[in-house]
This record gives C-alpha cells, sequence and structure tokens, in this order.
C-alpha cells in the first residue's frame, strides 16, 4: 500500500499543456477563445488532463516542467491518493469541445463489455458541461421510444436512424450526464467542457454518410454498438438543483457526481477582499481545476502559478495549502 502523505514536499499544483485533435467536425474556438496556440486546423478537441496515450498532457509549470503527466504521476503515484497505482494512469480525462458540426451517433461500453471485449480498457462514462452554445445548438441523448435491436439495425439499413434518436435543445451552463450504453452526439455549434472516464473507446453507430479528408467514409462500428446500447426511451432530463456554498471571496456550486468524479462550478472574486481565497486540498483525493473564465493566481508555499481562462491545473492528493487571488471561474474536479 502506498502512503500517501510521503514526501509532501513535492505536492505543489502545476499547470498542464493539453494535446489536441483535429477532427473533421472542429472549429477553431479553442484557439480563438481559450488561446490554445495549437496548430490544428480544425482543432475540434484538446485533451486538457490526460495520461491516456493517445492524448498525453505535459507539466507546463514548475519542478517538473516539459515531463508528461504520466511520467510524474509514474514516478509519484501518492499523487493521485486513494487511485494511487504504479502505472502513472489517472481514472479520468478532461476535455474541451469545439463542434462546428454535428458529431456522428455513438455509444461507448461499460467497464465490464471494455475489459471483456478491449483487452482491458475502461468503458466511458462522461458528462459534458456546455460552455456556449448557438441558439440552434442541439444534442443526442437515447432514443425518443423503446427500441431493441433489430429495430435500430433495420432503421440503420433505412438510413433513417435519426427519427428514433431524443434530440434537445442545450444553453449555456447546461449539464447531461451521459452514462455507458446511451446512445449520443453533440451538436453543431456547441462548445463543451467533458469530464470522463480515461478511455478513448467510441463505437460509431451513424456519421451522416460523410466524407472525410481522405474522401472515405469514416469507419462504423455497428455490431459492437448493437452489442452495448441501452434500447430503453430516454428519461426526461432535468437539470441538476442548483446549490450553492458561499464564504468570502467565493462561492461553490454542485454540479455532478458519479461513482467515477464530482464535480464543482467555484466562483471566486478577491477584489474587495482583505484575505485571498483559501483552497481546500484533500488528502485522499486528488483535483483539477479548469479554468472556465477570468484569470488568478494561485500560491502555494514559495510557488506562483497566473493562470487564465482555459488553463487547467492538477492539484495532488495531499498538497500544501493554497490561496487563490482573482476574479475567475472554474470546474472543480475531485477523484
Amino acid at each position: 500500500m502506498i502512503n500517501i502523505n510521503m514526501n509532501m514536499k513535492n505536492n505543489y499544483p502545476f499547470l498542464l499543456k493539453p494535446s489536441g485533435k483535429d477532427y473533421l467536425w472542429g472549429g477553431n474556438r479553442l484557439n480563438v477563445i481559450y488561446n490554445k496556440n495549437i496548430d490544428l486546423y480544425p482543432l475540434a478537441e484538446t485533451w486538457e488532463c490526460s495520461t491516456h496515450k493517445d492524448g498525453p498532457s505535459y507539466i507546463k509549470t514548475g519542478r517538473y516542467k516539459g515531463l508528461s503527466l504520466k511520467e510524474v504521476l509514474k514516478k509519484h503515484p501518492y499523487f493521485l491518493g486513494k487511485n494511487a497505482n504504479t502505472n502513472g494512469e489517472l481514472p479520468i480525462l478532461i476535455k474541451f469541445i469545439d463542434a462546428k458540426k454535428d458529431l456522428s451517433v455513438q455509444v461507448h461500453p461499460s467497464d465490464e463489455y471494455a475489459m471483456r471485449y478491449e483487452n482491458g480498457q475502461y468503458g466511458k462514462t462522461e458528462m459534458w458541461y456546455v460552455l456556449d452554445a448557438t441558439q440552434d445548438a442541439k444534442i443526442v441523448h437515447g432514443f425518443k421510444h423503446k427500441m431493441n435491436y433489430n429495430k435500430v439495425k433495420k432503421s440503420l439499413e433505412d438510413d433513417n436512424v435519426e427519427k428514433y434518436l431524443n434530440v434537445l435543445k442545450i444553453n449555456k451552463d447546461d449539464v447531461f450526464l451521459i452514462k455507458s450504453g446511451t446512445v449520443h452526439a453533440i451538436g453543431k455549434g456547441s462548445l463543451i467542457a467533458e469530464i470522463q472516464e480515461n478511455s478513448n473507446l467510441t463505437y460509431r453507430l451513424y456519421d451522416y454518410n460523410r466524407i472525410d479528408k481522405n474522401g472515405k467514409k469514416r469507419e462504423l462500428h455497428i455490431d459492437k454498438a448493437l452489442d452495448v446500447l441501452d434500447y430503453n426511451s430516454s428519461k426526461e432530463i432535468k437539470q441538476p438543483m442548483r446549490t450553492y456554498k458561499y464564504k468570502n471571496g467565493s462561492f461553490s456550486e454542485f454540479v455532478c457526481r458519479c461513482k467515477y468524479f464530482e464535480v464543482y462550478k467555484e466562483y471566486i472574486n478577491t477584489q474587495n477582499c482583505k484575505d485571498l481565497y483559501s483552497f481546500k486540498t484533500r488528502k485522499d483525493y486528488f483535483q483539477v481545476l479548469l479554468c472556465i473564465d477570468g484569470c488568478g493566481t494561485l500560491i502555494s508555499g514559495k510557488e506562483t502559478i497566473h493562470f487564465f481562462k482555459g488553463d487547467c491545473i492538477f492539484i495532488p492528493a495531499n498538497s500544501v495549502e493554497m490561496k487563490i487571488h482573482g476574479v475567475s471561474t472554474m470546474l472543480n474536479i475531485k477523484c
């Protein structure tokens, strides 16, 4: 068993540098709005906090600058608290997603299915936080009515599966938990922060017969998708009750909780405060701060991090005491 208190002198937060993805449906808002400065167009996704081989994050500040997040976590597994392991793998993956065009209609497998049929990988349950949405932005979440294997298969053969999908209009600040097995799609005009299991398993069910940059239709995974689909109709989606906790210079809003992670929205404004905002660290959990608006300064011991809109900060378990100054809004992911 790994002692999560060991070498606490190393437990300082650090900024992360993401990997980017140029999927055909992406736009350029992640470069324009969040100043990612990644030389890709389109820039569809940035993997902000990731140890996944398909898109690792790197350390941007401090004593580990230039190393991959996985390298650091392999060297200091106690940074993950109760999730400590010897492989340096995070249990979650955090992304920004810019959908200029519709994403494919898809589904993700459960952990059990992925472990059995995908060489021991994780499945994928994910959460979407809507950062921005055009007036016509929509998502797909489940089916309108109860379906079955044969009905869905025939709808794909007849090229009319879209008429069975449950389509919802979305607005800024909406939250959606997408459980494994749920058919889903992010629609054009959506800007999303996604928190998910550490997985890149996606089974495309339908892709609007699109052609990629090589003149080919993208691969579909119909047999596997039909294996893992939840064929029940989608339950009515209600936005979570907004519950707030106030303290001097800040207030916190509960966003989402599932067995893989919990998410809070932190509003910090210390402009008129004599004391800086004290950020509570945890002994048995790591945390990730994703700045979605504003900017500020994080002070931990003798180290200082200046962060801006779009930045991602990793906070090891049992980190040194921290204070934050500035005006910012952040998603606080605890795991």
